[in-house]
């Protein structure tokens, strides 16, 4: 099994000159091989470490971009793929079905990171970065993160799945009925693979869309198809618990949560609804963005950029609002 990352011609490695970057694999849950990345700043002084947590359906290699501006503000990244896809183990024997047997599997693996490699391996302080389906696990484990992180940023978080041709209750309904009658394996779409620059949901930005790509082209083994029916049901379920406001209330760790309002894959009301009952979150709406913030247009872009940059050092809620209002502002009236 390699350990190798894997750079395009216009997505290179984004390691410092001088302390460069670890790839490995550590042993998660039911012992899979998860592989990870721990990207070391060259700044005389690191200003903390990032841990990184990608969505559904990605790798390391789609965040070269972001971990590169991290490690130019002085910052550590730490970051893996999440069992079942990128280059970590696969856990159904259908290469591209993506499956998962417990969303505590998830769960476990991340605080396997953080115990076993974050926190022995990089600087503090520590700040977490969840996008999509990994802001979903985030939120499922911040009650228990208090002691082992400074500040959280959720981007898009997965607490409800739209853009399909059905609702989420059904979706949830058959995914439900599929893993009770022993089919959780199966996927509930077909697998359409890749589709064209018009038809993505994801991002307005052609060339970022066009760079992740041809990530896949290079290295079609970091891809996946369609979710099966056991990964929604499961990931439905922790929608469900992390939604109550009981959960929320129990989250001690300072969080942002970036919303992308024209998200048709995760609305932008499900995560409004959310942030309602969400003491400890601070709800800052990207106007116009879709699903993918991280690699945005770069008037959207910039807006989550700003907001992380000034809320990760331990900024004041004040300082992201002024930065944040701002840059909404201008967003509406160009969009």
């Amino acid at each position: 099994m390699t350990t190798i990352l894997h750079p395009t011609s216009d997505n290179p490695i984004p390691a410092g000159k001088v302390h460069g970057h670890t790839v490995s694999f550590f042993e998660g849950a039911a012992g899979r091989k998860i592989r990870y990345a721990i990207f070391r700043s060259d700044a005389p002084v690191a200003k903390g470490t990032v841990v990184l947590l990608q969505g559904r359906n990605e790798s390391i290699e789609k965040y070269f971009e972001t971990i590169g501006e991290l490690l130019e503000r002085g910052l550590w990244v730490a970051t893996f793929d999440w069992r079942g896809q990128g280059a970590s183990d696969r856990v159904h024997k259908v290469i591209r079905r993506g499956h998962v047997r417990r969303f505590s599997d998830y769960e476990q693996d991340l605080s396997t990171f953080l115990e076993r490699i974050v926190l022995p391996d990089t600087r503090l302080p520590f700040f977490m970065i969840a996008h999509s389906m990994g802001a979903l696990v985030a939120l499922s484990q911040a009650p228990y993160l208090a002691s082992r992180i400074d500040r959280l940023a959720l981007l898009a978080p997965f607490v409800e799945l739209g853009g399909q041709a059905v609702g989420h209750r059904t979706i949830g309904f058959l995914a439900a009925v599929a893993t009770w009658l022993g089919l959780g394996f199966l996927p509930l779409s077909r697998d359409k693979g890749s589709l064209p620059f018009s038809r993505n949901l994801l991002t307005h930005d052609p060339a970022r869309f066009a760079c992740n790509n041809a990530i896949v082209e290079a290295q079609a083994g970091l891809s996946l198809g369609p979710p099966s029916a056991r990964w929604l049901h499961e990931t439905f379920k922790a929608i469900r618990r992390v939604s109550q406001r009981e959960h929320l209330t129990q989250i001690r760790v300072p969080t942002i949560v970036l919303a992308p309002t024209q998200d048709r894959l995760v609305p932008y009301i499900a995560v409004e609804r959310l942030a309602r009952n969400f003491r400890a979150g601070h709800l800052i709406p990207i106007d116009g963005a879709r699903h993918e913030l991280l690699h945005e247009s770069d008037r959207y872009r910039a807006q989550a950029i700003a907001a992380i940059e000034a809320f990760i050092p331990g900024n004041s809620p004040d300082i992201i609002d002024d930065i944040v209002g701002d840059e909404t502002m201008e967003a509406s009236i160009e969009y």
